[in-house]
């Protein structure tokens, strides 16, 4: 009965609104540093010349990743100017629950899954990179091997010529959820970081040496913001 009631649309709804309105006030609450500003930088050319970009973070910083969005707006400004920024997420209803809490700090969503209209969601955010907007995924998501990415991030990346952006996120008031991907979830009050790393161009052909530099990138992204909260990474 109690499951039943849980995934009632209404529910779920409700749900999401608090949720959202939770990480709207951590944000709020959060003194935010950007490490790796540099790099967000390197991106102003393919910005100005009106092409889109792809970034990429580990399932488990989903929760604080909108912030990427909010202070990449702020710090390269040629990424906004009616540039919108679109999630990769599953067709599941937890993906759909993801999805209606991170709409509201201005994200779209494209849903598909691995298992589940994966190359349909590929097309989608290819045609979206096309028309200069930005596209965000999580490569081991949505259900891992945790920090294992899936070749469909090195797949975009080959077919729109972008490179990719790896990025992370990390606040010193967390709890850590007992998920698969080992969830950072974030508390009110705290330091957060927002870590970028540079941007990583794959070749065609390619596809399994891209796919390891990616997850180096990212795991070098991860431990950085954890390394200048004072965290012990991993």
């Amino acid at each position: 009965m109690l499951k039943r009631l849980t995934r009632h649309p209404a529910v779920q709804a409700a749900g999401a609104w608090l949720l959202g309105q939770y990480l709207a006030l951590v944000y709020a609450t959060t003194r935010w540093q950007l490490v790796g500003i540099e790099h967000l930088r390197a991106m102003e050319p393919l910005a100005i010349a009106g092409q889109g970009a792809i970034a990429c973070f580990w399932h488990e910083r989903l929760p604080m990743m909108p912030m990427l969005w909010q202070r990449a707006r702020q710090e390269v400004p040629a990424l906004g100017g009616g540039r919108r920024a679109h999630v990769l997420v599953s067709r599941h209803r937890d993906g759909r629950f993801i999805g209606d809490v991170v709409t509201r700090f201005d994200l779209d969503m494209v849903y598909a899954s691995s298992s589940k209209g994966g190359a349909s969601g590929l097309r989608t955010l290819l045609r979206l990179l096309r028309a200069g907007d930005l596209a965000a995924i999580t490569p081991d998501g949505p259900r891992g091997p945790r920090r294992v990415p899936a070749p469909g991030v090195a797949q975009l990346a080959m077919a729109s010529g972008l490179p990719v952006m790896p990025s992370a996120a990390a606040t010193t008031r967390h709890i850590r959820l007992r998920s698969w991907d080992r969830m950072m979830l974030p508390l009110p009050f705290g330091r957060g970081v927002i870590s970028v790393g540079a941007p990583i161009t794959l070749v065609r052909g390619e596809e399994e040496e891209g796919l390891a530099r990616i997850k180096a990138g990212l795991d070098a992204c991860t431990d950085a913001a954890d390394r200048a909260l004072g965290l012990t990474p991993g």
